[in-house]
C-alpha cells in the first residue's frame, strides 16, 4: 500500500493555483520590507536587531533577541519575496507551534524549481502532468513509497524529490561543513546564481583542498548539484555542473 505523504496534495495544490496559500503578515518593526531590494533589506533587519541565524530550503531565518521574534525570509530577483514570522524553533530558540508550517513552505519553494526546470527542459505539461509530478515528488522526498502505477510526470517527480533529499542528508554531515567560512559562503552565492535560485538555496555537501590556499565544494541545489572553487578568502574561480 502506498503511503500517503501528510501535506503533499496541499502543496501541489497551492502550486497550481487550486487553493491560496494562506496569508502570512511580517511583524509591524519590518512590515515595510517586502518588496524592498535585499541588500538594502538585510542593512535595515540588522539595524532593526535582527541577527541572521541560518539558511534552509530558499530560505533565511532572523532573530530578534530583543522582541524574541523569529522572521522567515524568501529572496527572489534580488528581492525580498516573503517576509513572515515563523516559530523561534526555526532560529534556534525552542517552540514547535508553527514548525511544520515553515517546512511545508520551504518544500513548496523546491516543488516551484524543480517543476519549473523540469518544464523548461520537457516542455510546459497540464494540469494533470504537473500534479502528478508534484505527487511524485513529495513522495520521493519525504520517503513515501513509489507508486507503480506511475505516470511518466510521477516517476519524474519522484526522481528529482529522492535527489533534493539525498542532498539534504549529505548536507547535514559534519564533513560538508569544513573549509573556510569564507570560501563556502561565496560557492554557496554563485550556486544560486548558477541554478538561477532564490537566495539561501543552495548548501556544500562535501568539501576537499585543491591546495594553493582554494577548496573545491560540491553544492547541492534543491535536487542539482554544481562544483565550485573557491580561495580561502571568499574569492569564487570557477563553478561547472557536477
Amino acid at each position: 500500500m502506498k503511503r500517503q505523504i501528510a501535506g503533499s496534495s496541499i502543496i501541489a495544490a497551492m502550486l497550481l493555483g487550486s487553493i491560496a496559500p494562506a496569508a502570512a503578515k511580517p511583524p509591524s518593526d519590518i512590515s515595510d520590507l517586502p518588496g524592498s531590494r535585499a541588500a538594502g533589506a538585510e542593512t535595515a533587519m540588522e539595524s532593526r536587531g535582527y541577527e541572521m541565524t541560518k539558511t534552509s530550503g530558499g530560505a533565511q531565518y532572523w532573530w530578534n533577541g530583543g522582541t524574541k521574534t523569529c522572521v522567515s525570509v524568501v529572496v527572489s530577483n534580488g528581492r525580498y519575496a516573503n517576509v513572515d514570522k515563523t516559530d523561534s524553533s526555526n532560529c534556534g530558540h525552542g517552540g514547535s507551534g508553527s514548525a511544520a508550517a515553515a517546512v511545508g513552505a520551504i518544500a513548496a519553494v523546491g516543488l516551484i524549481a524543480a517543476l519549473a526546470s523540469h518544464k523548461k527542459k520537457h516542455g510546459d505539461g497540464d494540469a494533470n502532468h504537473d500534479s502528478e509530478y508534484s505527487r511524485g515528488y513529495n513522495d520521493g522526498l519525504y520517503g513515501g513509497q513509489y507508486d507503480r502505477s506511475d505516470s511518466e510526470g510521477y516517476h519524474d517527480g519522484f526522481m528529482a524529490g529522492e535527489a533534493e533529499a539525498s542532498n539534504r542528508r549529505a548536507a547535514n554531515r559534519s564533513y560538508a561543513r569544513g573549509g573556510p567560512d569564507a570560501a563556502r559562503a561565496a560557492c554557496e552565492r554563485r550556486a544560486d546564481q548558477y541554478q538561477n535560485a532564490p537566495g539561501g538555496s543552495s548548501v556544500a555537501v562535501s568539501q576537499r583542498s585543491a591546495g594553493g590556499g582554494n577548496y573545491v565544494f560540491t553544492m547541492a541545489t534543491g535536487h542539482y548539484r554544481s562544483t565550485c572553487t573557491a580561495s580561502s578568502n571568499g574569492q569564487v574561480i570557477d563553478i561547472s555542473p557536477y
